[in-house]
């Protein structure tokens, strides 16, 4: 793991679940150092955190699609929070 690692909350959800994939794949080989594990599992804490935050903005963002009497989308409804 890189020492300028970047900070999980300025990554998109597609660079920090790439991380995580790498974190766990490190993890999962087993043939790291223990107290490289232990930061390595707290990185991959920091990333899965992360991308369920961007995951519920995508949901509360898609749950706040507005639909005419057709059925048809026709905008957005502002999601507080966001």
């Amino acid at each position: 793991m890189s020492e300028t690692a970047t900070d999980p909350s300025q990554m998109t959800f597609e660079q920090a679940m790439a991380e995580l994939e790498q974190v766990v794949g490190q993890l999962e080989r087993g043939d790291v150092a223990l107290e490289d594990s232990i930061k390595l599992y707290e990185r991959g804490a920091e990333l899965k955190k992360r991308c369920e935050a961007k995951l519920k903005e995508a949901e509360e963002k898609v749950a706040a699609i507005t639909l005419d009497a057709n059925g048809a989308p026709q905008g957005t409804t502002p999601v507080e929070g966001l």
